[in-house]
């Protein structure tokens, strides 16, 4: 009995022995779980960047872009291509929006190429502006009338296209009382304005009629000498 006594004693630490060996196979998935740790790091380095991240420019870079845009659409060109440049060079990076900002600047640059110089006299500005107003450019035919009326309030040719203006974009007040000054500075308008298609939207209105009548129109002296 004693003999197995002891047989059974050191039998037992053999079997613990041989139990501590097995948690070598339990080391691997330490090892195993550390590739993919790795992913999150990497996955979060574009985070960094705010503009990696959510794939928009920068609001500077915006900014730039819609100032050009607003002068394009002014048609004030020099200005256009001049914020259009600024955003190319500054944010080289931008390629989205710097491809527009090429085209609208290629436009700009042509433009300003084509267009003669910026008139300067009185007379220039009201030929420029009669043809902008001809080629349907209102925006650039307003600003010339309005540099010509800053200096010379009582311009009749000047206040006749400003009516003009108003008369084309359905304004039948501001048409109305800009053609009633223009009328009264020189008369002979009121018939012009009775066969200038830019007053079509106005036909209908009595206001109109009575305004270009041709005895509405003459000169108060000459309706005196009339009597």
């Amino acid at each position: 009995m004693a003999k197995h006594g002891r047989s059974s004693a050191v039998s037992l630490p053999k079997r613990t022995t041989s139990r501590a060996h097995r948690p070598d196979r339990v080391v691997a998935p330490p090892v195993r779980l550390s590739s993919p740790s790795l992913t999150p790091v990497r996955a979060a380095e574009p985070s960094s960047n705010p503009q990696l991240a959510d794939g928009l420019p920068p609001p500077e870079a915006v900014t730039v872009f819609q100032a050009g845009m607003e002068a394009l659409q002014g048609h004030r060109y020099p200005d256009a291509a001049e914020a259009f440049t600024r955003l190319i060079n500054a944010f080289p990076g931008e390629r989205a929006l710097l491809d527009r900002a090429r085209v609208y600047l290629g436009l700009c640059e042509r433009e300003v190429r084509r267009r003669p110089a910026q008139p300067t006299t009185s007379e220039e500005r009201l030929t420029a502006a009669t043809a902008a107003l001809n080629d349907g450019d209102e925006a650039r035919a307003e600003w010339l009338v309005q540099g010509v009326l800053a200096d010379q309030p009582d311009q009749d040719l000047a206040l006749y296209l400003l009516a003009a203006i108003h008369a084309r974009r359905g304004h039948r007040d501001e048409a109305l009382a800009g053609l009633r000054q223009a009328i009264a500075f020189r008369p002979d308008v009121a018939a012009q304005a009775t066969l200038d298609p830019d007053f079509d939207s106005l036909h209908d209105s009595e206001a109109f009629h009575a305004l270009t009548a041709p005895t509405a129109a003459l000169p108060r002296r000459a309706r005196r000498m009339r009597r």
